[in-house]
């Protein structure tokens, strides 16, 4: 996966997590959906998302100013999956980014391990 469109509800989010009013660290579980639809800042949620959501291990990626969440989802029937979001609960919750890609085609039994990146680079 990688960084499309930090939304609007997703910047609201860690501005709440700023004021220690939601926990920021809950921003870790992986959507996947079969929607086709650009990504937009208004988006709130997949376009059309299947599969049980992945609660992502966290870690810092290959330097400390970038965040990153793996997950890996169970595949329960035969899917065409165009889209990933990184959302803070495993249902419902706030979507903090979302990204549509290439078709990947996967069966029952299958898994899709997702790896989301966050760079934060000081002085931009």
């Amino acid at each position: 996966a990688s960084v499309r469109v930090i939304t609007t509800a997703g910047v609201n989010f860690v501005v709440d997590a700023f004021q220690d009013s939601t926990e920021l660290e809950t921003m870790k579980y992986h959507g996947i959906g079969t929607g086709t639809t650009a990504e937009a800042v208004g988006d709130t949620a997949l376009e059309t998302e299947v599969e049980t959501r992945a609660t992502g291990t966290t870690t810092e990626g290959g330097s400390a100013n970038i965040y990153r969440t793996v997950g890996t989802v169970s595949i329960t029937g035969t899917r065409a999956v165009t889209e990933h979001g990184i959302l803070s609960a495993s249902s419902s919750g706030t979507l903090l980014d979302r990204s549509v890609f290439s078709v990947i085609n996967l069966s029952s039994g299958d898994s899709l391990q997702a790896t989301y990146d966050a760079t934060f680079t000081a002085g931009s």
